[in-house]
Formats: C-alpha cells, structure tokens, sequence
C-alpha cells in the first residue's frame, strides 16, 4: 500500500531528466495506472500508440478579500483534454487542449489559447531528439513544470506568463542522467498589436519620456535549458536561461533555477525564477502603476518559490508551498521596488483507489501584497479554502 502512494505522489511531480518539450511534468509522468478501457471494457493495450486522458479538477471555494465578507461558490478549475502516443521507437505526438478557454486562432501562429500542445517529436537515438509544434516552453523550475491540475496557486510569475508557443525544440542527453536542451519558439500566440495595443506605447528612462513602440521583424524566443538527476534520482535540476523578443530594440530576459529532493516518501523543492524585461512582458506592473496609455519600461522580478509533499501515511500527501516575489520598475524612483508578495498555502490529499490517479482535496491558500509608500498602492491580503477533487482520468 506504501508503494501505491509514492507511486502517485511521484507521478505528480517531475523526478526525470527531460526538457518540458516532452513535458514530464506537464502531465507526460502518468504512473502506473489503469484505463477505464481496461477496467470496464476489458480491452488490453498492446501498444502505447494511443493514449486518452482528461484532466479534471473542481472544487467548492471559500473567498475572502480585506474588508469583505467571506463569498462562496462551485468551481472548475481545470478541464483538459490529452491524446499522446508513440508510434515505434522514433515517432510520438501529443495533443492537450483546455475545454474551457476560448478557441479563435491567434494571429501569430494560428493556434487557439485553448491549445495548450500539438507537437511531434522524433528521437534519433537514446541520445538525441526533437519536437515541433505547439507545445511548453522549456523553462526550468519545477513549478513551471508541473501539472497544472496539481497547483492551487501558481506564483505571480508563472501566472502571468504565456508559455505554449509554436516552435522547435532540440534535447541532447549525452549520458541518461543529464540533458540540454534548446528552443526557437515564438514569443507571443497573437501579433504584436493583439498583445500590446495598436498604436502601443512605452514610459521610458525615469518615467518623463514616451516612446511609440514598433513590432520586432523577428519576434522570437531562444532558450537554454539543462535537465539534471544525482544519486539515483534523489536530487534533481531544472535550469533555464531564456531571451525574448518583443518589440524593435525591447528584449525580455529570464533566468529560471529548479531543485529538488526527491527521497520515497518527501520530496522538496526550491525554485527561482528572475524575469528582466525592457517592455513589461508578465504586465503586472503596468497594470497596477499604469493609466492605461503607456507600457512599462525596464521592469525586473524576482520569485522565490518553495514546495514540499509528504506521503505521512497510506494514501495521504501534506503539501505545504510558500511564495516570495518581488517587482520594480528599475529607472522611475517611485516605482522601484514597489511591490513585494507572500503566499502560503497547505492541502490535505487522500488517494481512495489504488490504480486511479484521483485525489480528494482539503486545502488554504492566503496571500499578501506589500507596497511601497512611494507608489501610491494599497496593502491588501486574501484568502481562499477549498474542499474538492483531482482526477486525471485515464480513458484508454
């Protein structure tokens, strides 16, 4: 029964050396579970060259803002659904797609948001292989990495990024325990107007000067990542060094450093992740400081993320994550280090059936928001319970 949990608990989390092209985290770790085409219909699989999952998280929340009453309701909060297989020892594909955000294409790459992946990948050999389409930028971290049915609160940064993009990913493994990989990919899903504006603006050096911003002929993103795993799997790396496109002469570059402890029944890990963007790429600050006619310019953020799982008995996790995030807009003196960020957060989860990947959930988080005197903002905290379930249902 012990097996059982840590089983599921690992297949939760990323514990292998690979590049989120192949998405270890983002659902590719399925575990040892059975389908419904085998538990009801009986069908025994021959081969893995066709995969279905959904997966399905929902709760009933709790919510309470400063100086508000506590406000209640039923929530969905994912629905996605994966087909993947592999075809051979060369071939494999994969297809994830959000039921429940909007499908029109985007001008860019003419894929709907609600695509989160269309790849193909073709593996030359245990050493080297490749994938196209749309698919998981291959930032570092293990926040990033993870499923997202299994986050309750994803950082500031994370949440505000956009992450699948259209693009090419090359991973090499020059022994099985270690793999760099590299990325071109677009930088936004829509073309420069849908992401920033016509006629898009920005507040330049100490804030006294507006400059009209114009669309980069090559709006891209070039990312280096190393994967590691020591000691049989014990500790691990995800590591990342990114920049990116975003307007003539506007780069925005990111730095992403992930470890974890991985033991039988506890596994741990730290993450950080640095984003410097000369045009304010996540919008966070030109949301809360802007009017609305100019975007930000120079603006630096810094997260610092902690998470820990223990399986304490049979088919129990306690998860317990903390957040830190910091932002500035470097060259305005009023906005520098104007904003900082916690989050706590805790969850119970009970696993009832032993070859589903289905959890039942208990869980808090609550947040702070801490700024400056200079900028104007004012404190505020949140929070949320939540009592539901966690199901990626593996259909055949």
């Amino acid at each position: 029964m012990k097996k059982i949990i840590i089983t599921m608990a690992l297949a939760a989390i990323a514990i292998g050396a690979s590049a989120q092209g192949n998405n270890t985290g983002m659902g590719g770790q399925d575990g040892d579970f059975k389908s419904l085409a085998e538990k009801v219909a009986h069908l025994e699989k021959k081969n893995d060259a066709f995969n279905v999952y959904f997966n399905y998280a929902a709760s009933y929340q709790m919510n309470k803002d400063d100086e508000a009453d506590w406000t209640s309701a039923f929530k969905n909060k994912q629905l996605r659904l994966e087909i993947k297989g592999n075809i051979g020892d060369h071939l494999s594909y994969r297809l994830r797609h959000r039921m429940n955000k909007a499908n029109g294409a985007q001008g860019e790459d003419n894929f709907a948001k609600a695509t989160d992946i269309m790849m193909v990948g073709w593996k030359f050999n245990d050493k080297l292989a490749v994938q196209a389409g749309k698919m998981c930028q291959i930032w570092g971290g293990f926040e990033f990495d993870e499923n997202p049915m299994y986050i309750y609160q994803y950082s500031d940064m994370v949440d505000n990024m956009d992450n699948f993009m259209a693009g090419l990913v090359v991973s090499y493994k020059p022994v099985p325990t270690q793999e760099i990989a590299l990325e071109v990919s677009d930088a936004n899903n829509g073309r420069f107007a849908d992401e920033y504006g016509p006629d898009a603006k920005s507040l330049e050096g100490d804030g006294t000067a507006i400059r009209l911003l114009e669309q980069a002929n090559h709006p891209l993103t070039y990312i280096a990542n190393w994967n590691g795993s020591f000691l049989e799997g014990l500790l691990n790396t995800r590591w990342s060094w990114g920049i990116q496109t975003q307007a003539k002469h506007k780069y925005s570059r990111m730095l992403v450093l992930g470890q974890q402890l991985n033991l039988p029944t506890f596994q741990w890990y730290f993450d950080y992740m640095g984003a410097w963007d000369g045009l304010d790429r996540l919008k966070i600050a030109s949301n809360e400081l802007g009017d609305g006619t100019a975007w930000m310019s120079d603006v630096h953020y810094d997260s610092f993320i902690t998470k820990a799982n223990w399986q304490f008995a049979p088919q129990w996790n306690l998860m317990l994550k903390g957040m830190y995030e910091t932002a500035s807009v470097s060259k305005i003196e009023q906005f520098k280090n104007y904003r900082k960020s916690f989050a706590y957060m805790g969850s119970i989860e009970y696993y009832p059936i032993k070859d589903q990947d289905f959890r039942i959930f208990l869980a808090y988080t609550g947040r702070k928001f801490d700024f400056s005197d200079k900028c104007g903002l004012k404190d505020y905290n949140t929070n949320r319970i939540e009592l539901g379930f966690m199901y990626r249902i593996k259909a055949y």
